[in-house]
């Protein structure tokens, strides 16, 4: 009786495999674990876990609490329906913007659902910690976080409610601080190397979280929304959105001097450059902006477009919105289609490296149907902060080594933040130190997405006839189909339980009346890692083992299959 709950019946399952991709399904993810019967939409960007995919949902978290608990770390549960002045006293209530739930109570009293846990864990570790002899401490959890996403989409990859592992480091000193990051990064990379998924560490930006390093680990899928650069020369990885250039100013002593030309129907870069028969690369492109309702320009060579999330990264948390026609009444130095960085009043002027010291330009001379050319930086015009603001491209130089980076679409799946004090100093999170004096706490933040992993997974680990997970987050080691009728149901039956006596999971398809083609459909499509049939030979004590990724297969007896997959 210790191994029955090893074996489950498919008769007795609640599932239902379909034969075509959801209407609403854009991603493989989304696709196949729907119609693998894994998991059910419930509203927008909210889904069910069934049966089969809860228990690869808790194998990850299995794996993860593994791994946590091998570096010291603490499990711990803490609330998701959280009180407003916590988030308030670190700016972030009004912060994360749209994306945060925020309710109130019957007595009018202001809540959130949680998308992260930095304030509470604060609070928390400054209740239970008063002295250095309490710290370093390692605290975390496993659980349900929201986030009022405005498009939910690709399935469980891009939900409003979803699972994640978040915990966080607490130590009395900056290098407490590097070694609970360091424990935190080698503990990832086991986890994602246990659950089976490709992935990359990659330089990140701290965003809303706040401090200074930061990592991601991305696991790279056609369905990824980041996007990151690898380089094949050195190691350089980074998430594009935090790659940055040094600047290198030239020598513009002998540029000519600024000429104003007439250019006439030329509101863009496109018809600017064909006007003048250059490349557009020898134009400056000034995107205006406005940023706590004041505008901003930010300048790019003609041939980039301008990363709005760099943009709004640099300003945050101020809200960045385009200008609109608007905003160029009663502007005499602005002109929609001919602005040029030189003649701004009372605009901030933001510009990529590229726009270095001594470089010269062709830009918008603020006239009508007119631009300048020898425009040269730090000569006619200057720059009042250089931000890596441009889209990265394809064969943009490695900032380490200088070989074209390549390019590749991921799925974040990990990120790690070292935090320093800006949590610590919102709560005066102090401890006694050794000489008797406070000491301000230093904080790591760090975060894995589980049942995004899932989504990853499916990503990855799959091919035309369904999902093919790996052996230690599949929801069975072995699926045994009775292909026929009493004699190959009793012989399913037989092996599967002697397959879980010897302590293997088991999934038997004894469904009554299903045709043995939809049983092997439905078993390619589920995924697990073996495919054990009693079909036409179950007269004989004969099976079929298949490895479901290879499609390899051998006849065995079952003493020999019960062998060869319990050793």
């Amino acid at each position: 009786m210790a191994h029955a709950a090893q074996v489950q019946r498919m008769s007795r399952l609640m599932f239902k495999t379909l034969r075509d991709d959801p209407a609403d399904a854009e991603v493989l993810s989304h696709k196949l674990l729907v119609r693998a019967g894994f998991v059910r939409r419930t509203a927008a960007g909210v889904w069910s876990w069934l049966p089969l995919g809860k228990k690869v949902l808790a194998n990850i978290e299995r794996i993860v609490r593994e791994e946590m608990d091998a570096i010291g770390g603490q499990e711990v549960l803490l609330p998701a329906l959280l009180p407003k002045e916590p988030y308030e006293a670190t700016g972030r209530w009004e912060e994360y913007g749209a994306e945060l739930f925020r309710l109130k109570d019957r007595r009018g009293g202001d809540y959130l659902l949680g998308p992260t846990h930095e304030e509470i864990f604060t609070q928390l570790v400054k209740d239970q910690c008063t002295s250095y002899k309490d710290l370093p401490v390692i605290l975390y959890q496993i659980q349900t976080k929201y986030r009022d996403e405005a498009r939910p989409r690709a399935g469980i990859l891009r939900g409003r409610e979803f699972q994640m592992k978040d915990s966080y480091s607490f130590d009395t000193a900056d290098e407490g601080l590097a070694e609970s990051y360091a424990l935190h990064r080698a503990a990832y990379q086991r986890i994602f190397e246990r659950l089976g998924l490709d992935y990359r560490i990659c330089a990140a930006i701290a965003g809303a979280m706040g401090g200074s390093k930061s990592e991601e680990f991305l696991a790279p899928a056609a369905a990824g929304e980041d996007v990151f650069a690898d380089c094949p020369s050195c190691d350089f990885a980074a998430n594009t959105e935090a790659i940055t250039y040094e600047l290198k100013p030239v020598d513009a002593a002998g540029a000519p001097a600024l000429e104003e030309i007439p250019t006439p129907d030329t509101p863009t870069i496109e018809t600017l450059a064909a006007h003048l028969d250059v490349p557009a690369s020898a134009t400056l492109k000034n995107l205006l902006v406005k940023v706590g309702g004041e505008i901003v320009a930010v300048g790019v060579p003609g041939d980039r477009e301008v990363d709005m999330g760099k943009v709004e990264a640099h300003f945050a948390p101020a809200v960045v919105e385009l200008v609109t026609a608007e905003d160029f009444v009663g502007r005499d130095d602005l002109v929609r289609g001919y602005v040029g960085p030189q003649g701004l009043e009372k605009v901030t002027y933001l510009a990529d490296p590229r726009i270095a010291p001594g470089t010269a330009w062709i830009t918008g001379a603020n006239k009508e149907g007119l631009h300048a050319k020898n425009v040269v930086a730090g000569r006619d015009f200057e720059v009042d902060a250089y931000v890596d603001v441009v889209v990265v491209q394809e064969g943009d130089p490695c900032p380490n080594c200088g070989t074209g980076l390549k390019l590749d679409r991921a799925i974040e799946i990990g990120h790690i933040f070292q935090l320093g004090r800006k949590y610590a100093d919102a709560f005066q999170l102090d401890v006694l130190g050794q000489n008797g004096k406070p000491v301000r706490v230093t904080m790591g933040s760090y975060g894995i997405g589980v049942s995004r992993a899932v989504a990853a997974l499916a990503e990855q680990h799959a091919d035309d006839k369904g999902l093919c997970w790996p052996r230690e987050v599949a929801p069975a080691d072995v699926h045994v189909v009775a292909a026929g009728k009493a004699k190959q149901t009793e012989l399913a039956l037989e092996i599967a339980d002697q397959l879980g006596a010897a302590g293997l999971r088991v999934l038997v398809d004894d469904r009554p009346g299903v045709s043995p083609g939809v049983k092997f459909t439905d078993a390619e499509l589920i995924g697990v890692p073996t495919i054990v049939v009693a079909g036409r030979r179950a007269g004989e004590g004969v099976v079929e083992v298949k490895d479901r990724r290879t499609g390899e297969r051998e006849e065995l007896t079952v003493a020999e299959a019960v062998a060869r997959l319990s050793a």
